[in-house]
């Protein structure tokens, strides 16, 4: 075990009256919220890229984190020692899961044979890491899109080399996953869009992709790989436009490429923003068809019009985030992932700890919120009343399927008029909201 934060003890639970900034005010892994404990509802990821691979720089600015545990090299040597004290962050953390790209575990070498050597270097340490913690891979995911070959995008290239690299570099970061006991592996498709129709042929790259994902499907078959399956959606940056730019975007392209029935959703909350929706509509949209798989916990600003990755610190968010969730049957297969950096300011390595005690204190708050908006019952209750001329008379005979037009006609002529009868009561509802928060 490295030593790199030795002058930080592992992070306990002391309540909402500590005030010692290396404590969980909320977060109390044991204690039971609607029947689970807060480990097994939030299942919290700490991601490898950003966490352990963020250097803070920006489009305007060079890094401004050089890690002390970090020599600088590209070596396989460092990566393994980078690996060790990932896990020293996350044991003292107390999270269950971590995710990874594999470019960030190990570096690129000069042809893919040099890669996989590099991978299995390192995917040696991370195992026995796993060994001696017990902390899990949540999923791993394949870096289609850093590397310059990768211009126009990977299972959606123009180039039939570059999908052919695409899909081995994806075998091998499927057989990796599965050799760590990953629950997860998830595509995310980081160029696959276009910047100008005028040289796209979308109806092919959009078949190239779904053949990528069927080749995936198949090999998942062949290895054994019991893991999930997921999509992350994003509507832009880097691309002007990506095909996975939503959640129904994503649904929409499943049920068409018949690959539904092996993928879910991992939603994040800053791509929701750029896509112009809320977190909550998307776990809705992936909740309804029974396409809710995880999420990356994080946020974006709204002055802002690119991905920031800010930390989860709104209680709102949380919370609205939880109830949707929780009226699905909560998160099973996967988890809250914390796609998340600190900011460029925020170079000290203390501050990670800062940042993630933050977004899990968060989250506890928004689900203890949640469980108990949904033990009160009244939000519930008057959401079924607004749709209770569903449940007899005319509005049951539409909903299954044995009403006719003809039928509707002569049952409104029949009636005159119909008025809404029922106030959406928003202001009413909001108020309730923050009775709890």
């Amino acid at each position: 075990m490295t030593t790199a934060f030795s002058a930080i003890p592992k992070i306990q639970y002391e309540g909402a009256s500590s005030k010692n900034p290396l404590a969980f005010k909320h977060y109390n892994a044991d204690e039971l919220v609607a029947g689970k404990s807060m480990r097994e509802h939030l299942r919290f990821a700490v991601v490898y890229w950003h966490t352990f691979r963020g250097t803070g720089s920006d489009p305007f600015g060079a890094g401004t984190m050089q890690r002390p545990w970090d020599d600088g090299s590209n070596s396989v040597r460092n990566a393994q020692q980078r690996a060790r004290v990932a896990f020293e962050f996350i044991e003292k953390l107390g999270a269950p899961y971590y995710c990874w790209h594999d470019r960030d575990v190990a570096p690129e070498g000069k042809a893919l044979a040099e890669s996989n050597k590099n991978f299995d270097a390192v995917a040696k340490v991370l195992k026995e890491e796993q060994q001696r913690t017990g902390i899990k891979l949540l999923w791993g995911t394949a870096n289609l899109f850093s590397h310059p070959r990768y211009v126009h995008g990977a299972g959606t290239s123009c180039n039939a080399d570059v999908f052919a690299y695409a899909a081995a570099q994806i075998k091998k970061a499927m057989e990796v996953t599965h050799e760590l006991g990953g629950e997860g592996y998830t595509f995310w498709g980081g160029r696959e869009g276009y910047m100008t129709l005028l040289n796209t042929d979308m109806k092919r790259e959009l078949e190239h992709l779904a053949k990528l994902l069927h080749l995936a499907v198949d090999y998942k078959k062949k290895i054994g790989f019991k893991g999930q399956f997921y999509i992350e959606p994003k509507p832009k940056e880097p691309t002007k436009h990506q095909y996975d730019s939503d959640a129904a975007a994503c649904l929409n392209f499943l049920r068409e490429s018949d690959l539904l029935p092996h993928f879910k959703l991992n939603l994040e909350t800053n791509h929701a923003t750029l896509a112009g929706h809320t977190m909550q509509h998307e776990i809705e949209v992936a909740g309804a068809a029974g396409a809710l798989g995880s999420i990356d916990a994080n946020t974006g600003d709204e002055l802002l019009g690119w991905d920031t990755d800010q930390f989860p610190t709104n209680i709102y968010l949380t919370t609205y985030t939880m109830l949707s969730i929780l009226k699905y049957g909560g998160l099973t297969t996967g988890g809250v992932n914390f796609d998340a950096k600190v900011r460029r300011e925020s170079f000290a390595p203390v501050d990670l700890f800062h940042a993630h005690i933050g977004g899990m204190d968060a989250f506890a708050r928004g689900l203890k919120i949640a469980a108990a908006i949904r033990q009160d019952g009244r939000l519930a209750e008057f959401t079924q009343q607004r749709y209770a001329s569903w449940d007899t008379g005319i509005g049951a005979k539409i909903e299954s399927g044995k009403a006719t037009l003809k039928e509707l006609e002569t049952y409104i002529l029949k009636k005159g008029e119909a008025a809404p009868n029922t106030s959406g009561r928003q202001e009413f509802l909001e108020n309730l909201i923050n009775e709890f928060v």
